[in-house]
């Protein structure tokens, strides 16, 4: 019997906690190849939105998921089908928006906890919206940080976000009025907006700081200036083929050169130390985050397991007789 899992029991059971463990843990299967991970792809409505879709498989696990959703008129329809393999049958419908803001920040937390200097103390968020706050979340619970500075075009979100989130981590957070001044003397930065064109410099960059870029995921899209990502000395993605395809930040800053892609590693591959990340503490180290299926399959294995245990979501009687 397929179980539902609303958004609400999702919230319920699942913590920034878990999903860093999960995704971790993932991650490093995927260097060893017992993960597979198939991209985004994407189709345009004649509406003007858009129908999202992507897939993963843990053999060792067992499980397979999808990810797809709709964007259209403003509005995000997520939902993650989970498989059982051995089986073939579809154990668990979630409603995955709430799934997939934790996934993300958890992937810059482990990105963060690789990547950043073991010394970073200091948080600069660009972007306001739930996503940031997830982000800043997940980077607070791999580093021990001392203050926060948030940036966003609307004052009086800056103030509310900077409001919520001293109460949810407990770490001072500073409305700054502009993204350079939120960069500034950061050692860690974070863009989380849904900005086309660059929102952070490489002019406010400084020697040792650490980038998680996760908000523009289309090729003609980005939050990075050239400058930006030259500065970098790391460069790490999440896929190389999703990259490849709409990571704007590199495709444009790149302007076609392939050998700028002959540097650039993949996470899974720093996680399970099959390259290095961060080898000094005065390198600039940049992570590109687009979005995989594997976190989507690590949270939502996590997420119907805890459904289970205890004793949430309905049963929805698919292929009965």
């Amino acid at each position: 019997m397929t179980l539902h899992i609303s958004e609400a029991e999702v919230q319920q059971v699942l913590t920034m906690r878990m999903a860093l463990e999960v995704v971790e843990e993932i991650s490093r299967k995927q260097a060893t190849g017992e993960v597979i991970v198939h991209p985004r792809r994407r189709f345009e409505l004649p509406s003007g939105g858009f129908f999202h879709y992507m897939a993963a498989a843990d053999f060792t696990a067992g499980f397979l998921a999808m990810k797809q959703y709709t964007f259209v008129r403003g509005k995000i329809r997520f939902l993650a089908p989970l498989y059982e393999i051995a089986s073939g049958d579809l154990v668990a419908m979630i409603e995955a928006d709430y799934m997939g803001q934790l996934r993300t920040g958890a992937a810059s937390g482990v990105a963060t906890k690789y990547l950043a200097r073991r010394d970073a103390s200091v948080a600069a968020i660009i972007g306001t919206g739930g996503q940031a706050k997830t982000q800043l979340e997940a980077i607070a619970a791999v580093r021990k940080l001392s203050s926060v500075r948030v940036y966003g075009r609307n004052a009086d979100r800056r103030k509310r976000f900077a409001e919520e989130m001293l109460q949810r981590i407990g770490i001072p957070v500073e409305p700054a009025n502009s993204a350079s001044e939120a960069a500034r003397g950061a050692h860690i930065i974070c863009t989380a907006t849904t900005a086309s064109h660059p929102v952070l410099s490489g002019a406010d960059l400084a020697s040792g700081m650490h980038i998680n870029a996760i908000g523009a995921n289309h090729a003609h899209k980005r939050e990075l200036d050239d400058e930006a990502v030259a500065s970098a000395d790391v460069i790490v993605v999440d896929s190389i083929e999703q990259s490849r395809q709409e990571a704007g930040d590199l495709i444009i800053a790149f302007k076609g050169e392939e050998i700028c892609w002959t540097g650039v590693k993949k996470l899974s591959d720093v996680v399970a130390g099959k390259v290095s990340g961060r080898t000094s503490d005065t390198e600039v180290t940049l992570f590109k985050s687009n979005g995989i299926a594997s976190w989507d399959l690590a949270v939502a294995m996590r997420v119907y397991a805890q459904a289970k245990e205890k004793g949430l979501g309905r049963p929805m009687p698919f292929w009965t007789a």
